[in-house]
């Protein structure tokens, strides 16, 4: 099997119409991309009017509701008979079994912005479009970017189902391909190299999301030296803060019930 990640790009294809492995890899990712785009061109903004108007969740919500609980595989033969047998219904596939999930997610992580930042706003005059760009989007950013990360891993488990979605095409083609020749240590290989490429995709993304929202970093860093570093007392704090206010809280009511601590002060 680790034989088979350098033979399979190799080896040449059996028959002349047959792709080599690292074309029917770029096929596949070039599936996923465009299923997972076109959903997010309509999932993102349709789950962010609907996690800030009630208007809209009240309006769209049911029916999303239906159509998550329908799976997108049972769509096969209509996306076929609609858009012809060849990249159409692959792409549609991975739409619909990411696009209403989408919406609920992302409709949710916006009803999470805290509303002191929304009654904030109004009150100093936002409203409409206006709120939405200048408060719920940024206040909302990375937690959305987090989704899209979590959901494009969802797109890649309906990659094989997908596939076999009229022409067979992809990984998915070189995979029963090499069933079917006995080849089970490219298979083996196959299904590993999806699993790489979706790994060190999700990596590529979390490095991209720290270069997109610096802040998100510096807020994780401080968090973490927070943790790291010991807590004061209590005293000591507030004594820096407020010594005028403190010192004679210390020195009078202290004094008077600790008989040592009066022979410090005293000395």
């Amino acid at each position: 099997m680790a034989r088979a990640f350098y033979t399979a790009f190799k080896t040449p294809p059996r028959l002349p119409n047959e792709p080599w492995l690292h074309e029917s890899l770029g096929h596949s990712i070039s599936t996923i991309f465009w299923g997972f785009f076109l959903s997010s061109i309509i999932g993102v903004p349709l789950g962010i009017l609907c996690g800030t108007y009630r208007f809209f969740s009240r309006l769209q919500e049911p029916f999303i509701e239906f159509f998550r609980y329908l799976p997108a595989p049972a769509f096969g033969a209509l996306c076929v008979a609609i858009l012809g047998i060849d990249d159409g219904p692959k792409i549609a596939i991975i739409f619909i079994g990411t696009f209403f999930q989408q919406v609920l997610v992302i409709g949710n992580t916006v009803r999470k912005v805290d509303p002191s930042l929304i009654e904030a706003a109004q009150t100093l005059g936002a409203s409409g479009w206006k709120l939405v760009r200048r408060v719920v989007i940024p206040a909302s950013i990375t937690d959305i970017y987090t989704d899209m990360r979590i959901l494009l891993g969802w797109a890649w488990t309906y990659l094989i189902v997908a596939e076999v979605v009229g022409t067979m095409s992809g990984i998915t083609f070189f995979i029963n391909q090499q069933a079917r020749y006995r080849n089970f240590d490219n298979v083996y290989a196959a299904i590993a190299m999806i699993g790489i490429i979706g790994f060190f995709s999700d990596l590529f993304l979390a490095w991209l999301g720290t270069v997109l929202f610096p802040w998100k970093r510096r807020d994780r860093a401080r968090s973490k030296k927070a943790k790291t570093e010991p807590a004061k007392p209590i005293t000591a704090s507030a004594t820096e803060l407020w010594p005028e206010a403190v010192e004679p809280v210390v020195t009078e009511a202290l004094v008077h019930d600790k008989p040592e601590i009066r022979a410090n002060v005293a000395g």
